[in-house]
């Protein structure tokens, strides 16, 4: 960063991939890591936390296949301080065109009382050892005390200049736990700068949970004291209560330019279908009201606000529609409309499917058109996610049909094809949706808990599709499960198989050893 404009740009570190995997029910397989991945090159995300590799086999090969696959991003993966933590890494990294190795330990009295176990001067030592022994490795390194906004300053200033001189090119200084409060996180920054003699050989960094609501908040304090990374996840995803929202991060910083003087290379445009991709693949729907990519974030209700937005848009929008991506396409769509169209209609929406991919999908298409009369845009948002939750599915609907209503018994007749072989049965139960579930057990034979079962319409209208999400608890394990279709019923079947589809990926894989920072 030589010129003045250069030391006002800010490196997005994406960490979706690893701390927004991290959340229960969040886990993904390879494929959708690759697609998130490759939508956060697209958006021009300077680097993609890919996973922690250590944790597990299936750990260790998605940040291998995401190192190969992303050419401009560098592509990050996260160790303990232990040798054998930071080798398993780079083994995972060194395909990649910029790898970058981030290694960290707990620095707080707390954690390193109850936690590490270790005195303060045995966490220095293995600072100095770890960070040298991954420089070693890889020429970019990155250095992070776990819990170090509650870190003593005197150890704080003391282990970060010790890891800069060791070779650490970044250091993040994480709110693990989400205690800051916005000044009290800047003052924390400002310090270090004053503090630590070689602070200029190394990029600060920081990296805000949101336990209290604040770390958007706090992570815009940290820029504004003269941070230059921002670690954070699309949706704001994450442990908890999740981490720092990158689109929150990115768009105040491009909306309020003026009064925060920073800015990054982030393709803003393609936010929103970033947003729709992940909450696609984790099941995790984005609230109403969440700023930028929430249902309402550019909706008006009020007469005074819509009378203001009729004579000037900017009365009630500090940003437009089109700068997250988010098109007023006036392209109506029904069962009349073209493969042309639907192309058309997908590209606005953000989606730009290869050929089988819009086959598969336009055939869908044009079956949910036969039931309803009108198609809006969430339909086909609902349905794309659909179609990519369908994919290389072990447990697969055939058919279904269901006896409901007021005179009794209510049963469901279900037929799966399982591994390729097609099972069939028929249960009663407490309604339509209790009957189905019973029988998808009695021929998935698992020991899984419903934690979660939700139900809402994707529009208006009495033929809306249902969007249904399942969540189920196995032995620790948790995923959610979504669906779309017009008949909720359906949907709430195949939404509890793509759960248990999920659970049969994450039953093989060995749960990651949790880093909150």
């Amino acid at each position: 960063m030589n010129t003045a404009q250069d030391r006002n740009r800010i490196i997005v570190f994406d960490t979706t991939l690893r701390d927004g995997e991290q959340s229960p029910g969040c886990s993904m397989n390879l494929d959708e890591k690759l697609r998130i991945a490759e939508v956060l090159e697209e958006m021009g995300v300077d680097v993609i936390e890919a996973g922690f590799p250590i944790a597990s086999n299936g750990d260790f090969e998605a940040v291998r296949e995401v190192a190969r696959a992303v050419k401009t991003s560098q592509v990050a993966g996260l160790a303990r301080t232990s040798r054998k933590d930071i080798d398993r890494a780079w083994e995972a990294l060194k395909g990649a065109k910029r790898p970058r190795i981030h290694t960290f330990i707990s620095t707080s009295a707390l954690h390193m009382r109850v936690k590490l176990r270790m005195e303060p001067e045995a966490v220095h030592e293995m600072i100095v050892d770890s960070v040298r022994h991954a420089r070693d490795l890889c020429e970019d390194v990155e250095w992070s005390p776990e819990d170090g906004s509650r870190t003593d300053h005197d150890f704080l200033c003391r282990c970060v200049e010790s890891a800069i001189k060791s070779g650490a090119r970044t250091i993040n200084i994480p709110d693990t736990v989400g205690y800051a409060v916005p000044h009290e996180f800047a003052a924390l920054i400002a310090m270090l700068f004053n503090r630590v003699p070689n602070i200029d050989k190394a990029v600060l960094s920081v990296h805000c949970h949101n336990d209290l609501g604040l770390a958007v908040a706090n992570s815009l304090a940290a820029i504004g004291a003269g941070a230059r990374q921002v670690e954070c996840t699309i949706n704001g995803i994450g442990e908890r209560a999740g981490n720092a929202a990158m689109e929150e991060i990115v768009m105040a910083l491009r909306t309020r330019r003026d009064v925060l003087g920073a800015y990054t290379g982030i393709k803003t445009e393609s936010i929103t279908n970033a947003s729709r991709l992940l909450s696609s693949i984790t099941g995790f729907n984005v609230q109403p009201n969440k700023a930028i990519v929430g249902a309402n974030a550019f909706a008006h209700e009020s007469g005074i606000h819509q009378d203001g937005m009729l004579k000037d848009a900017t009365t009630y929008e500090i940003m437009t529609p089109e700068s997250v991506g988010l098109t007023r396409s006036t392209l109506v769509m029904g069962k009349h409309s073209g493969r042309h169209a639907f192309r058309s209609k997908l590209k606005d929406l953000g989606y730009e499917p290869g050929e089988n991919e819009l086959e598969d999908a336009f055939s869908r298409f044009k079956s949910l058109a036969d039931k309803k009369k009108q198609i809006f845009d969430e339909d086909i948002v609902a349905l794309v996610g659909e179609e990519a939750r369908t994919g290389n599915e072990r447990i697969r609907l055939v058919s279904l049909a269901v006896t409901c209503g007021t005179v009794g018994p209510q049963t469901a007749e279900l037929e799966l094809e399982i591994d390729g072989v097609r099972k069939s049965t028929k249960a009663a139960g407490d309604g339509p949706v209790d009957a189905t579930f019973k029988a998808i057990h009695e021929l998935v034979q698992h020991g899984a808990t419903l934690k979660l079962y939700q139900v809402d319409a994707v529009t208006e209208g009495s033929d809306a599709q249902a969007g249904v999400t399942v969540r189920l608890e196995e032995m620790g394990k948790t995923v959610n499960g979504q669906s779309s279709d017009t008949d909720t019923v359906v949907s709430s079947c195949r939404a509890y198989l793509h759960a248990l589809n999920k659970l049969l990926v994450k039953r093989e894989r060995t749960a990651p050893a949790a880093f909150g920072g």
